[in-house]
């Protein structure tokens, strides 16, 4: 085999455990760790925890000496700010909700580090996430992960078939658990304990209103005061500024009617926000943009599916349909929530067959 493989390493634990099953493989590694964030500069020294903090950039360089493989930094603070940061502070301005996880996916780990395979002569590249490739009716296919409390197709929708196929998930047959059991019969067991992070790797106290504050001085004398108005059009209130909502949300409106109240939709241009009661959330129908086709070309006519419109939601049956350069999904049954700016992903069975984001 020998295939030279340039291994993402985050310093945690399902990246070193993706490098020692390929090292038993046969594969030839070189590791890399993105610096993509500057903690320091933005205040956060003390919360150094994050995939690509300084710590972690020491620990997976540590781990890669370990099993004996070159290891490389790729400092990409640019690219993330333009990319992954712009669009995140750009989307809550324009009244969505952004998905960071799925945009740094397809501008910096399969972007950037393919760049970087491409330049140390790597054949392939792998991360240590829960999911699976396969190569069928010439295509490569995306499919869950074997454990699903831990699958990450959802966030991996962007990738091109180009991307797919210089792809390994070393992972994706594993369970979490045997994860943990291998790092601990290697003789890594402060890996195999290790915690995971669930938080967004630039806004490690999980506070995007804080975050955007920071970024933007003015964000709360500029959008402070606008209005909260009722599904039928009474002014119910004065809000602290549209972009620290997001659809769905019920706590922090200081409104009280006598009974819940959501966002159930943002109107930036006015910078009015609807409030309504939890069934005014449910819809039957949206439309997604920016598509990426995986499994299929177009959509087969007839094609059951699931739609799911976040990461843990369970899916939804639905049909889908293109429209011009959109794809429009109509539920079987009323689904909660539909926010803008959100992925959209459609799966047959454990397949990804398309991904988009909510309009």
């Amino acid at each position: 085999m020998n295939k030279k493989v340039l291994m993402c390493m985050s310093g945690g634990i399902d990246s070193s455990v993706a490098a020692i099953l390929l090292l038993e493989q046969g594969y030839d590694l070189v590791g890399v760790t993105f610096r993509t964030w500057d903690y320091i500069s933005e205040g956060c020294m003390e919360k150094e925890t994050g995939c690509c903090s300084v710590d972690a950039i020491f620990e997976a360089k540590h781990f890669c000496e370990k099993l004996g493989f070159d290891h490389h930094v790729l400092d990409i603070r640019a690219s993330f700010e333009k990319s992954v940061i712009g669009n995140f502070v750009d989307e809550y301005l324009a009244g969505r909700t952004p998905n960071p996880c799925v945009v740094c996916n397809s501008h910096i780990k399969w972007g950037e580090i393919i760049k970087k395979a491409d330049e140390l002569g790597c054949d392939l590249i792998a991360t240590g996430h829960y999911a699976r490739i396969r190569h069928e009716n010439d295509r490569y296919v995306l499919s869950c992960g074997r454990d699903k409390a831990k699958d990450q197709s959802y966030f991996l929708w962007t990738l091109t078939q180009e991307n797919l196929s210089r792809t390994l998930f070393p992972l994706g047959e594993y369970e979490k658990t045997e994860i943990r059991k291998i790092a601990a019969d290697k003789g890594f067991k402060k890996l195999s304990e290790k915690r995971e992070s669930q938080e967004i790797c630039f806004i490690p106290d999980d506070d995007y209103r804080a975050f955007l504050k920071k970024r933007i001085p003015d964000l709360e004398t500029k959008y402070a005061g606008g209005d909260f108005v009722s599904t039928s059009g009474k002014l119910l209130g004065k809000h602290k500024g549209f972009p620290f909502y997001t659809i769905g949300q019920r706590k922090g409106l200081e409104i009280a009617v006598g009974h819940p109240l959501y966002v159930v939709k943002i109107i930036p241009d006015s910078n009015t926000i609807i409030l309504g009661t939890r069934d005014e959330l449910d819809s039957t129908a949206m439309e997604i943009k920016n598509i990426n086709m995986v499994k299929y070309h177009e959509i087969p006519v007839g094609l059951e599916v699931k739609t799911k419109i976040r990461y843990r939601n369970p899916g939804t049956f639905s049909r889908v349909f293109h429209s011009g350069d959109k794809l429009k999904v109509e539920f079987y049954k009323p689904v909660s929530a539909i926010t803008p700016g959100q992925s959209a992903v459609i799966y047959e069975d454990d397949d990804v067959v398309a991904g988009g984001v909510i309009e």
